[in-house]
């Protein structure tokens, strides 16, 4: 498509309905209308004007508001879908893994779960094909506003005072007749009361207001894009951190995603209210419920690797402070926060035995089974031993004749020992759980008697970091600042000339909020005496309306 070449000389860009100058009708389907398309105001987009190379047509893919529609329908569509079972982030699984999580979806749910997880809507927002659907979405935004704001911008910063008269009476508000000699001067004064700015060109007048407001929709795609970009942070490491740690009382762990840094669990309290003097307004709460916490709190100390160590020693620990975390009061550091989220208590932490004559019931010892990190070998003496075979923390039956563990979380432990005595020095074996003993190779002469459980509780606390919240709250701020301005404000235009007989010519626009225009028409007409106007598209509608009406009745007739 070649430039066009409008009859008062000006050259314009390929694609161009209305004269960038004069403003005069370029293509037929324009000259045919009864009112200017003056939504771009006649300009050309290069999505409407350029289609031969890839670039091209990947431009104007991207430009076109059904696409980015489209593309906000799917991802409305998807984030729908991912509320119908739970985010990965929120699964009970003892151990976080990928093969722990999609085990749980399919055990849990079957092949529904399957097929969700394997489509990645178990974690949805991290998911690959989702951050393309919004990069996409971004991709659009930015096309699309520059495809349409260069040539507006071009267009409004460029405009003509002085229009040819196809533009002026193709427009919605119109006017032509006699007006006294002083009608320009009068206009001008009033249209600068009324805040319009005025430009003046040999007989032709343009008073403008409010062209701020045709930029609303292009600051909201700003405001868009600087969120989406601060979402898209999100899935780079160290931005957003939203983990889930588990840890025992008199236990140093690692902090998720917060490099350098340890965590040590001094004790887990839970308190309850009573029901008695200060707590009785909880009374029936506890009649009903049984029990109502107070507090659950984890004392803690921060530990940090000093510099100079190696990532991941841990043996030279600086302590950073000593902390209790609570419910909504979480320890704050670096830009980290850990809160208390969970408990666990009475989790098992070791187990003692004892070494007893099946028929005397005579103790040989006793030994205490570390259900963390469990010794190979307990020696009792006397050339008297336990050598633990194996060990399987959560039992869950035998599978083929060996014993399964479904966790390494110590709730059902399970243990495969020989014992060793002066009486049986080549071993006997058995294999124990919780109030059960299997003698696999046939009747032994000693067993292993429980005497006690040393057990421990278990704090869930959660680890968040997000240092994309300032660039959220920008592009939300300057969001809605293209709300404002888009909604609440409007770009006025009129232009008025003089003719060669002393009569003017007036014509109106505005791309919103015509009552005001008009409201301001009527001042300006009132105290200039400027020809009366007519509301073009009234006439339009009212002229349809008539022809509607004569051909019902023609219809009725015949």
């Amino acid at each position: 498509m070649g430039k066009m070449q409008c009859k008062c000389g000006h050259v314009n860009p390929p694609g161009t309905i209305l004269c960038e100058s004069c403003g005069r009708s370029l293509t037929e389907e324009e000259q045919n209308k009864k009112l200017a398309d003056m939504r771009y105001e006649g300009t050309a987009r290069r999505s409407q004007t350029y289609n031969k190379s890839i670039i091209d047509k990947i431009w104007n893919f991207f430009s076109s508001v059904k696409v980015g529609v489209s593309i906000i329908v799917i991802l409305l569509i998807a984030a729908a879908i991912g509320t119908i079972l739970p985010q990965a982030q929120y699964v009970n699984v003892p151990v976080r893994n990928d093969a722990t999580i999609k085990a749980y979806y399919a055990d849990v749910y079957g092949e529904i779960g399957k097929i969700y997880h394997f489509l990645g809507f178990h974690d949805l927002y991290s998911s690959a094909w989702f951050i393309l659907l919004v990069g996409m979405l971004a991709i659009s935004l930015i096309v699309a506003s520059l495809d349409r704001f260069v040539p507006l911008y071009r267009s409004l910063k460029n405009q003509r005072v002085l229009r040819h008269p196809s533009f002026m009476n193709k427009q919605r508000i119109y006017a032509e007749g006699p007006a006294p000699e002083d009608s320009m001067q009068k206009a001008e004064e009033k249209l600068k009361d009324l805040k319009y700015k005025v430009t003046l060109d040999k007989n032709g007048l343009l008073a403008e207001k409010g062209r701020f407001s045709r930029w609303g929709p292009y600051v909201n795609h700003i405001g868009l894009i600087i969120f989406l970009f601060g979402v898209m942070l999100r899935m780079m490491p160290g931005f957003y951190v939203d983990e889930t740690l588990w840890i025992r009382e008199g236990e140093t762990r690692a902090i998720p995603d917060a490099p350098g840094y340890f965590l040590e669990n001094k004790n887990f309290t839970m308190e309850t209210y009573t029901g008695e003097g200060e707590d009785a307004k909880f009374e029936e709460a506890i009649d009903r419920v049984g029990t109502v916490a107070k507090n659950y709190q984890t004392d803690i100390v921060l530990y940090q690797t000093p510099e100079e160590s190696l990532p991941g020693a841990t043996d030279e620990l600086e302590e950073v402070e000593e902390h209790a975390i609570r419910v909504n009061q979480p320890l704050k550091f670096d830009g980290y926060a850990v809160y208390q989220m969970d408990f666990r208590q009475n989790e098992l932490r070791a187990m003692t035995f004892d070494l007893t004559n099946k028929e005397t019931e005579e103790s040989l010892g006793s030994l205490t089974i570390d259900l963390v990190s469990p010794e190979k070998s307990y020696d009792l003496g006397n050339d008297t031993r336990v050598d633990l075979l194996g060990y399987y923390p959560d039992f869950s039956g035998f599978e083929n004749g060996e014993p399964q563990t479904e966790t390494p979380i110590p709730n059902n432990p399970g243990f495969l020992v020989r014992m060793f005595t002066p009486e049986t020095p080549d071993g006997e074996v058995s294999f124990i759980v919780i109030q059960n003993t299997i003698e696999p190779l046939g009747e032994n002469q000693y067993k292993l008697t429980f005497q006690n459980a040393e057990t421990r509780d278990v704090s869930g606390l959660t680890i968040r970091k997000d240092s994309t919240l300032p660039i959220l709250g920008l592009g939300g701020l300057i969001f809605m600042i293209g709300v404002a301005q888009g909604m609440y404000f409007n770009h006025r235009r009129f232009w008025i000339q003089k003719q060669e007989d002393g009569g003017l010519v007036l014509a109106g626009h505005t791309n919103k909020n015509w009552y005001g225009l008009k409201k301001d028409l009527d001042q300006v007409s009132e105290f200039a005496s400027l020809p009366p106007y007519i509301d073009q598209q009234e006439e339009i509608e009212k002229q349809e309306k008539l022809e509607k009406e004569q051909k019902l009745e023609g219809d009725e007739l015949s």
